[in-house]
């Protein structure tokens, strides 16, 4: 088996890479049979020569390799036919943008795995960068306060070397006793809960945050269950609002009316209610000054990002009284920080770890027949098909939907 380690051609550039030259290794170490060339890059994180230096292959061309791993979407001209690729396709959910880009996967006979599609049999999500995402939004939802109040000075994370720096930056900093709301406790929202520790802002409870004040910065962080609720009165398990997202209703207003910074690092399913209305943000009860969307569903469950932002000009104003953008530093605006690709402002530490999951929960998958059925659920197309698991994207494909 050859995988190679394709370029990034996306733009803007992409830094990050789904295996580090020290995760190429341990793979060849792992699979003596196995063989990994890396296509010439000179945006990557890591350079060719700190691949040349481990003895692993770097060329231009890698079209002899059978599988292609990539992070983000390939253009249309770089896709080899009859191939096996990997890489964030953003078409599971329908996303118009991206259609012609199947449709080429398709046409190009090429066997395609979505890193967001590698599950294990319950269907959780192995491999991606949620956790990065999280580390990176948090540190901006900080610096976006700081840049609409003052008193706060953070560089672009994107200047950073590493995590590491990072957390330097964030010791040299003192919070003022303002009260952050989270939602999500996945592997997003464990990266947020991280640099909330890290700068030494207390959590407490629901109770605590709803009804108490404090001279003290605090965060809560919530299940899907402590900001909605059913309908009908019922209360019951949190399994239940995935399975009947649509008969649950948003309590998140409870929160907006005591809340200063809300850090949104949530998966949103369909169906589900929507968190902020643009309604919600006329209310005189609306306190949120600053929104973090990590999530970042434009047109979504959080109102006020009604566009991504970018690393290099991160946060943009939000007028609740026309629902249109303005200028953050606007005495009505709320502050959006809605970056869309986050890890790429750590792309050493987050490559790093994506090549760990990588290597434990996918690679392995190619040399024991697949035995538990990774590759199986994760493939998207074969033969020029979709897979009976994603059948359901054949009108997208179409063009009918």
């Amino acid at each position: 088996m050859k995988f190679a380690i394709i370029k990034e051609v996306k733009s803007p550039p992409d830094r990050r890479v789904v295996l580090s030259p020290k995760a190429c290794c341990q793979l060849l170490e792992t699979y003596p049979n196995a063989e990994v060339v890396v296509q010439s890059s000179d945006i990557r994180v890591f350079k060719d020569e700190e691949y040349r230096a481990l003895g692993i292959k770097v060329s231009e061309d890698v079209s002899d390799c059978d599988v292609m791993l990539g992070v983000k979407e390939a253009t249309i001209d770089s896709l080899i036919a009859n191939k096996s690729y990997f890489f964030f396709s953003h078409t599971i959910k329908k996303q118009p943008y991206n259609r012609t880009l199947l449709n080429a996967i398709l046409d190009k006979n090429i066997t395609f795995y979505d890193h967001e599609t590698v599950t294990d049999s319950r269907g959780n999500r192995l491999i991606g960068f949620g956790y990065y995402a999280g580390i990176v939004g948090a540190y901006n939802a900080i610096r976006a306060y700081g840049l609409k109040f003052g008193g706060i000075n953070l560089p672009n994370a994107d200047s950073l070397k590493d995590g590491k720096e990072l957390e330097e930056e964030l010791q040299k900093i003192k919070v003022p006793a303002i009260k952050i709301v989270v939602t999500g406790t996945g592997k997003v929202g464990t990266g947020v809960k991280e640099i909330l520790e890290i700068l030494k802002i207390k959590e407490v409870s629901v109770n605590d945050y709803l009804e108490k004040e404090f001279n003290e910065p605090v965060y809560v962080q919530l299940d899907a269950l402590d900001y909605n609720a059913r309908k009908d009165g019922q209360e019951l398990d949190k399994y239940d609002f995935f399975e009947n997202p649509s008969d649950y209703e948003s309590t998140f207003m409870r929160f907006a009316a005591v809340s200063d910074l809300y850090i949104a690092a949530h998966f949103y399913g369909e169906g589900a209610p929507y968190i902020i209305t643009h309604d919600n943000t006329k209310t005189d009860t609306f306190n949120i000054k600053v929104i973090a969307d990590i999530s970042c569903d434009i047109d979504g469950p959080v109102a006020p990002t009604i566009r991504p932002s970018t690393i290099a000009d991160p946060v943009y104003g939000y007028n609740p009284e026309t629902s249109q953008e303005i200028d953050y530093k606007d005495a009505k605006a709320i502050v959006v920080m809605a970056v869309d690709n986050l890890p790429c402002e750590l792309p050493d530490n987050a490559s790093r770890g994506f090549g760990n999951m990588f290597l434990k929960d996918v690679i392995p998958a190619f040399f024991n027949d697949d035995k538990e059925g990774v590759l199986q659920r994760a493939k998207m197309t074969e033969n020029g098909k979709l897979t009976e698991n994603f059948k359901y994207l054949q009108d997208y494909v179409d063009g009918k939907e």
